[in-house]
C-alpha cells in the first residue's frame, strides 16, 4: 500500500541571511521562537527544536516508517542528523555577533534501534570545549524513557561570518558598492 507525506518549508535564505548577525544564542532562540524559519531539513525530516541555552540545543522527532531503512527500522542518518543538530547548534549558542561555525567531523555510536513504535526520541548536544578556532560538542540521542539510544562527539570549526549588506536582511536587493 502506497504511502504519502506532504510539507512545507520557508525560504532557506532568510535565515541563512541572519546567521552571524546577532550573538549565536539570540539567533538559536529566534529560531525557536519562529521568529527565524527552520531549515528546510527540519521539515523534511519532523525534527523540531525544543531548547536552547548557553552550550546546549535540544531537538526532538516521532519517528515515523518514512524514516525507516530496509531492516525496518529508523535509518542511522536520520540519528546523525539529530545529533549533528543538536551538537552543532550547541556551539551556536556560544558564538558572539559576527561568528559563524561549520562541522569538521561527526563520530556516532548507535545503541539502541529505534522505530515508529519508540515515541518521541530528542537529541541533547553540549559543548565541552569552546575556543577561538574550533569547538568540541557531544549530543546524546534519548528515548522517551530516558534510554541512551545513540551518542556523538562533533568537532566544529569557528570562523568569521560574512556579514549580510543591511539592505539585504530584509530581502530587499542591495546595490553593489563601488
Amino acid at each position: 500500500m502506497p504511502r504519502s507525506r506532504t510539507y512545507t518549508w520557508e525560504d532557506p535564505g532568510t535565515t541563512a541571511s541572519a546567521v552571524g548577525g546577532t550573538p549565536g544564542l539570540e539567533f538559536m532562540r529566534d529560531v525557536l521562537a519562529g521568529r527565524l524559519p527552520a531549515p528546510p531539513f527540519a521539515a523534511t525530516l519532523g525534527t523540531v527544536l525544543e531548547e536552547v541555552e548557553p552550550g546546549r540545543a535540544v531537538f526532538g522527532l516521532t519517528p515515523g516508517e518514512e524514516h525507516y531503512n530496509p531492516l525496518g527500522s529508523v535509518h542511522g542518518g536520520v540519528f546523525a542528523t539529530l545529533l549533528d543538530s543538536a551538537a552543532g547548534c550547541a556551539v551556536h549558542t556560544l558564538l558572539p555577533a559576527g561568528m559563524a561555525y561549520t562541522s569538521l567531523d561527526l563520530t556516532v555510536k548507535f545503541l539502541r534501534p529505534v522505530t515508529a513504535a519508540s515515541g518521541r526520541i530528542r537529541a541533547v548536544g553540549t559543548v565541552l570545549n569552546s575556543g577561538r578556532r574550533t569547538a568540541l560538542a557531544e549530543a546524546r540521542l534519548f528515548d522517551a524513557e530516558d534510554r541512551l539510544l545513540a551518542h556523538a562527539t562533533s568537532s566544529c570549526m569557528l570562523f568569521p561570518a560574512s556579514a549580510p549588506a543591511p539592505d539585504d536582511r530584509n530581502g530587499a536587493a542591495s546595490e553593489p558598492s563601488a
